[in-house]
């Protein structure tokens, strides 16, 4: 037997002689979090409570780290009036690949979702009631973000297409589209023709299809095309998404979507995007909002039918203007900015049965959380959810809302709160990691606030596990993408403070200038400035953490970031020595070379300037100083990242290598702007807590 076993069975035996100590002897049973962690832990997403308020259905992901993938299946738990569970969850769908998306009949008797198990994602229904389940598409390019009309008796679905056959007969369209397909992959010549931008699209060559909107029968038939043309009817870029980009009327008379009505031409470079409405019986269409130059998504009818809201920016070309919700009375066809003078900005949002408010998704100081907006214009918002981050809203008819809900110590859980509560609770519906959670020696968190270049800044602090404040800890900054992002009171599979904090380093993570959240202005304070007030920003938090925790070993500090928080690293290492060391994750080096070569060119149009126009275009641009670069940096890039391409991370390796500065090249040739393969992610894991040690623990 060996020592560990010795202590479980000596802790066993305390257990039965030695009760009142209980407690102490399970705190001893708690570990640090490990790498290993991330992939243990189940990844709750998208519940979708069903119009009666009977019923939660949730998606349930679980890592296969040898399958080098996560396998995702579907729960249902029965709620009681007051939302509370009733009973305990039950898996009701599950397949050898994936089953996702659970979406309500509007009976509640019925729930489609996306299959993968026959080898393309089709949409399929299961019955309540006796678990009974159907396939309803087969379609040969897939389906996605299906919806029920209102009647029950139609799906509208997302599918692609090729633009010169959507307006064939299905049949038809499906046979040249599939012949299409198979004779560019027989055939060895790969040559491909290019004569506009966004031909490539994150991690994506595009195959010159467009997505479409088609509806189906549910009681089987063949589908039919509602949007031909060669245009997308759902946002090109996840950028301008927060959710399912379209929605019936409650008539089920016509359908809203989101559509890109610009020349083909210039989709890479402007943001403006339309509300357009489709007869469903006659196909044709109508679009909205053509006064606002600026992007209109996420089109949500209310359930009275008198009123069509949406979200809309105001400046185009710029993808973190602030989104407001516009209301627009389909009988005047007039509309108004109800949220104008709120300083927030407009996630996701479902509309209540009684169609007098909105639920609506809003990031506030570093949490993302849900208010209740009245649609009057006369009563003030009400702020309905607790600290964390809430996601994947959807709203029953007696006013039971739920939603995913995560904080910084625990992944996501599905949550239900009463509407009609005048003080509201939220009910944890699920605890899926529950027990995962209870053997790890979390580490505690901070919010914490200090001065930056003009205003407060917020930064999380996060201490590692059995924090002592007499012993002196290295310390990690970790930067935020975006610019225009936040780190959030959430909790993260990729970027996770308490893994870090668990490696033995003192956790800094600020909100710097250009982070959401913390009002619009602030946001915008980056653009045109990606180096200067939000480089302060950092810097004044790293002189507010040495002076007031002297817990901080001064003498080892490193700093951490992905995309711009990979491009604020690099900057920093051409502006201070300070740092022992640096890493940085598809990171901009290059300004020049990273508008040629990025995806979405209204990014760099609307941050820095066209090249040839702006006198200052490289002013911030690490390439321009990397003669004062000194600090060892550990660089990672991945091959198909089209956001910030490849050659960014090679460039600035080059010139590192070239002057002697200690540096290493990480390539992980299979993922995008981001690291999602479970193998992947321990190997990334890996070389960054490596480096890190070298330079800190030594």
């Amino acid at each position: 037997m060996n020592f560990y076993s010795l202590f479980v069975a000596f802790a066993a035996l305390s257990f039965l002689t030695f009760q009142p100590h209980t407690n102490q002897l399970m705190a001893q049973t708690k570990r640090p979090m490990e790498v290993e962690d991330l992939f243990r832990f189940k990844r709750l997403s998208d519940p979708a409570i069903s119009p009666d308020g009977k019923f939660v259905a949730y998606v349930v992901g679980t890592v296969d780290k040898a399958a080098n993938r996560t396998k995702t299946d579907i729960w249902l738990v029965a709620l009681g009036a007051n939302g509370a569970a009733q009973g305990e969850p039950r898996l009701i769908i599950s397949s050898p690949k994936s089953d996702n998306h659970p979406r309500w009949s509007p009976d509640s008797k019925t729930l489609s979702y996306i299959s993968t198990s026959s080898g393309t994602a089709q949409i399929y229904l299961y019955d309540i009631a006796t678990g009974a389940q159907r396939q309803l598409t087969s379609h040969y390019t897939g389906a996605s973000q299906q919806m029920f009309s209102p009647d029950g008796t139609m799906m509208a679905f997302v599918s692609s297409v090729y633009p010169e056959y959507s307006a064939k007969g299905f049949v038809e369209c499906q046979k040249l589209t599939k012949e299409r397909d198979e004779a560019f992959e027989a055939s060895k010549m790969k040559g491909v023709v290019f004569d506009r931008l966004l031909y490539r699209h994150w991690d994506s060559w595009t195959d010159f299809k467009r997505m479409h909107i088609f509806v189906v029968p549910v009681a089987g038939g063949e589908p039919r095309n509602l949007t031909p043309g060669d245009r997308d009817a759902v946002p090109s870029s996840s950028t301008f998404s927060a959710g399912d980009d379209f929605h019936w009327s409650p008539d089920g008379k016509e359908i809203a979507y989101t559509a890109s009505v610009l020349p083909a031409r210039e989709e890479a470079w402007r943001t403006n995007s339309e509300i357009v409405t489709v007869d469903v019986k006659t196909g044709v269409q109508k679009t909205l909002t053509e006064s606002n130059p600026a992007a209109d998504a996420y089109p949500r009818y209310s359930p009275d039918g008198k009123w069509l809201a949406y979200r809309a920016q105001s400046r185009a070309g710029f993808e973190a203007d602030k989104w407001d919700i516009v209301l627009l009375d389909r009988a005047k066809g007039t509309s108004s900015r109800i949220t104008a003078k709120w300083d927030y900005s407009a996630d996701q949002f479902e509309w209540v049965s009684d169609s007098k408010s909105i639920v609506v998704i809003v990031q506030d100081n570093a949490e993302e959380v849900l208010y209740q907006l009245p649609i009057d214009g006369k009563t003030a918002p009400k702020k309905l959810s607790e600290a964390g981050t809430a996601s994947a809203l959807s709203i029953a008819s007696n006013g039971l809302i739920a939603f995913a809900h995560s904080i910084l110590r625990r992944p996501n859980e599905v949550m239900v709160q009463n509407l009609k509560d005048k003080t509201p609770e939220h009910k944890h519906l699920t605890d899926v990691n529950g027990k995962a959670l209870a053997e790890i020696e979390f580490g505690k968190v901070e919010k914490i606030s200090y001065m930056g270049a003009k205003v407060k800044n917020q930064a999380w602090m996060v201490l590692p596990p059995n924090f002592d404040a007499a012993k002196k800890y290295p310390v990690v900054f970790l930067i935020h993408g975006g610019p225009q992002s936040a780190w959030l009171n959430s909790w993260s599979n990729r970027w996770n403070m308490q893994v870090w904090a668990a490696q033995g380093y003192v956790v800094i993570a600020p909100n710097p200038t250009g982070s959401t959240g913390f009002g619009q202005e602030f946001v915008d304070g980056v653009s045109h400035d990606w180096g200067g007030k939000a480089y302060t920003d950092i810097m004044n938090g790293v002189d507010y953490a040495l002076k007031t925790y002297p817990f901080i070993d001064e003498s080892k500090m490193a700093a951490a970031g992905a995309s711009y928080g990979g491009y604020m690293v690099n900057w920093m290492n051409t502006q201070t020595n300070r740092f022992k060391t640096f890493v940085s994750h598809c990171g901009v080096y290059n300004f020049h070379s990273m508008y040629g070569t990025t995806d979405e060119v209204w990014f760099d149009e609307w941050e820095k300037g066209l090249p040839w126009e702006t006198a200052d275009f490289e002013k911030f641009s690490p390439h321009k100083y990397i003669q004062n670069a000194k600090t060892p940096t550990l660089i990672i890039h991945d091959g198909n990242d089209f956001r910030v391409p490849l050659q960014e991370g090679m460039q600035y390796f080059t010139a590192l290598q070239r002057r002697g500065i200690p540096s290493r090249l990480v390539y992980i040739p299979d993922e995008g702007h981001w690291v999602l393969k479970p193998q992947n992610s321990e190997f990334w894991h890996k070389n960054i807590f490596e480096w890190l040690a070298e330079y800190l623990k030594k």
